[in-house]
């Protein structure tokens, strides 16, 4: 990756992942008074003294200063040989990028797992078969596998094959169980099926779902028998430290071998951890796990399976795999029970992934006759419209900025991040996550602010902001509005917003609303046709409605209209799990989708210039629609 440059005046760049914090510092900062003056509280119990070891970081670009002895003393030669150091003693020498591993914040970032729930039928891919098996005898000669064979076909499984490594460990269990046991059998669409494991008489079989998002995981533990959720838990995707969107991992991994094997191995390692967290919360074991669903966009999808992504980074940006994928879970690098499959639902397209698949299931927009418009609102924006069973799709590079990223204060929705903005009597009001001193300001935060200060005047039609209102700054040689003042911060200084904030949301807000108005245009349609608009995702879960409409970045319709729907891609992953005809439904889905490829649209260069400004042209545009 190319190395951040410092800017002039004799400061550096320190770039925190994944809180997405950037800040300026002299050069000689230790880390954690970097971290510090950018508002990231890590963990340091002996007070930066270097002697409790608590405060790990590691650099992914650019580099730190020399080792000091305490280092030396609390990290072993493996740890630093990985290039893990101590904030309290690491000095900044120049730019930098620094990942923070979890156990080294303080206060951990808001990851939305919550999400909406759909009516299916329970027919889960692997089910329980309950043995009792006539143990070997002189007078009974069957090979263990002959015996357990028979057992299940006469339970009702015939045709089931047993893999040798599921074979192996299914002969001392059955033993130590004195031939008693509950076999997982994972069934195949033509009515055979893989002995998955033996487990114990009665024991619940579980499986996982997990949604894997650019920026951050979902992951839920699921009761295959009764279909309840009993644990879920988030983090921020690991890979985001080698670049904010795929655009840029792409191009990473391609600059060799090692570099995409070190993607897959972050990311699948992160899904790894997430299952001993949810086996902690529900008190399971993880070879309980006999069934898996992973969905995510094309590029997470190729990264999760280890799939070439240079073809991705490249016209005419094609996937390696479209189709449905089933992969041993030990092959990917998850931990689980010994035969257990992770199953991939298909891609749409090249930024089209299984996780809209899985949203447009849950949703109900696979089966709906209605007109409903959706949209997962990410550093990559997916967006389906459905109009009388026919579904379009389109994919927008909106960019991270509505993950608190390339904006000047910006942060992800951790503790004191800017979550809602108001103004009143000629200031702003903040309101934070979990109501700690404002550090920063997180996407729907940002979103509130450029809302406010149109309706204020600070900002005109065009993004540019007002030379005269008392708030507007030109001090630094770049306008400037001040959000929080120092005095009232948790970091000592001012929170702002600069007119390159802004540009960076007309951006991300131009090219959605573009993706948005093609896609009625292709099914003849405008935006009073529609009964309803779904917002996925965690982003649109905290966004203000009213906000985001006064600012372009969705259709004005009647609020009634709108659904905010959370993590629909997460639950679409539970169906998945839990119903074979749900994979049938994706599979179709797939196929059936009508993929519009915005770079080719003649239209969409007008359109997307229309949508940059905060003016109501647009707007006008719908209703002569």
């Amino acid at each position: 990756m190319p190395l951040l440059r410092a800017p002039g005046g004799g400061l550096v760049n320190v770039d925190l992942q994944p809180v997405g914090r950037r800040v300026q510092v002299a050069p000689g900062s230790t880390v954690l008074e970097a971290a510090q003056l950018a508002g990231v509280q890590l963990v340091a119990v002996c007070g930066g003294l270097g002697t409790c070891g608590t405060c790990r970081v590691r650099a992914v670009d650019g580099r730190l200063g020399e080792e000091t002895e305490e280092e030396r003393t609390w990290l072993d030669g493996s740890e630093r040989a990985q290039g893990w150091r101590l904030a309290c003693q690491t000095r900044v020498v120049g730019a930098v990028r620094l990942e923070i591993p979890p156990e080294s914040l303080s206060t951990p970032q808001r990851l939305q797992t919550e999400g909406l729930s759909v009516d299916f039928e329970l027919d889960p891919a692997v089910i329980a078969i309950d043995l009792a098996l006539a143990p070997p005898s002189l007078e009974d000669l069957r090979a263990d596998t002959r015996r357990l064979l028979e057992g299940l076909a006469a339970a009702g499984a015939p045709g089931t094959s047993v893999e040798l490594r599921v074979a192996a460990s299914s002969s001392d269990r059955l033993r130590d169980q004195h031939w008693q046991g509950r076999a997982a059998v994972r069934r195949r669409p033509d009515g055979t099926g893989d002995l998955v494991c033996i487990r114990p008489p009665k024991e619940p079989l579980l499986g996982l779902a997990v949604d894997t998002g650019t920026t951050k995981l979902a992951a839920y533990l699921v009761d295959l028998a009764g279909g309840h959720t009993l644990a879920r838990a988030g983090a921020m995707n690991p890979q985001i430290v080698y670049g904010e969107d795929v655009v840029t991992r792409v191009t990473y991994a391609n600059t060799s071998p090692d570099a995409a094997r070190l993607l897959h191995e972050r990311l699948v390692g992160e899904i790894d951890n997430l299952v001993g967290v949810l086996c902690a919360q529900a008190g399971a074991r993880r070879d309980q796990i006999v069934d898996a669903v992973v969905v995510g966009n094309t590029v997470m999808h190729h990264f999760v399976t280890g799939l070439p992504v240079r073809q991705l980074g490249e016209a005419p940006y094609i996937s390696a795999v479209s189709d449905a994928v089933v992969a041993g879970a030990a092959e990917i690098g998850l931990r689980l029970a010994g035969g257990a499959a992770v199953y991939l639902p298909p891609n749409i397209a090249a930024y089209v992934g299984s996780d809209h698949v899985a949203m447009l299931l849950a949703t109900g927009l696979a089966d709906t006759e209605e007109t409903v418009l959706a949209l997962d609102i990410g550093t990559n924006t997916e967006i389906s419209l459905a109009h009388k069973g026919v579904i379009w799709s389109c994919s927008t590079a909106s960019g991270p900025a509505f993950e608190g990223a390339h904006i000047h204060d910006g942060m992800r929705a951790a503790p004191g991040a800017i979550e809602h903005v108001r103004f009143r009597n000629g200031a702003f009001q903040v309101q934070t996550v979990e109501a700690q001193a404002p550090v920063g300001i997180c996407g729907s935060g940002i979103v509130d602010a450029i809302a406010a200060a149109l309706d204020a005047g600070i900002i005109d039609e065009r993004g540019s902001l007002a030379k005269d209102h008392p708030l507007v700054s030109r001090s630094s040689g770049k306008p400037t509005c001040l959000l929080v003042p120092a005095a009232r911060t948790g970091h000592g200084r001012d929170v702002v917003f600069t007119r390159s904030d802004v540009n960076e949301v007309q951006l991300a807000k131009g090219a959605i609303r573009a993706g948005t108005e093609l896609l009625l245009q292709e099914a003849g349609l405008c935006a009073s046709n529609l009964d309803r608009v779904v917002v996925a995702g965690a982003f649109g879960t905290y966004l203000d409605l009213q906000s985001a409409i006064r600012v372009g970045l969705l259709v004005d319709v009647d609020r009634h209209r709108y659904h905010q729907v959370g993590n629909a891609a997460g639950r679409g992953a539970e169906q998945l799990l839990l119903s074979r005809e749900r994979r049938a439904v994706a599979d179709r889905l797939a196929m059936r989708v009508r993929y519009v490829e915005l770079t080719v649209n003649r239209s969409f260069t007008d359109v997307f210039a229309a949508a940059l400004s905060f003016g109501t042209e647009l707007g006008r545009a719908e209703e002569r629609g």
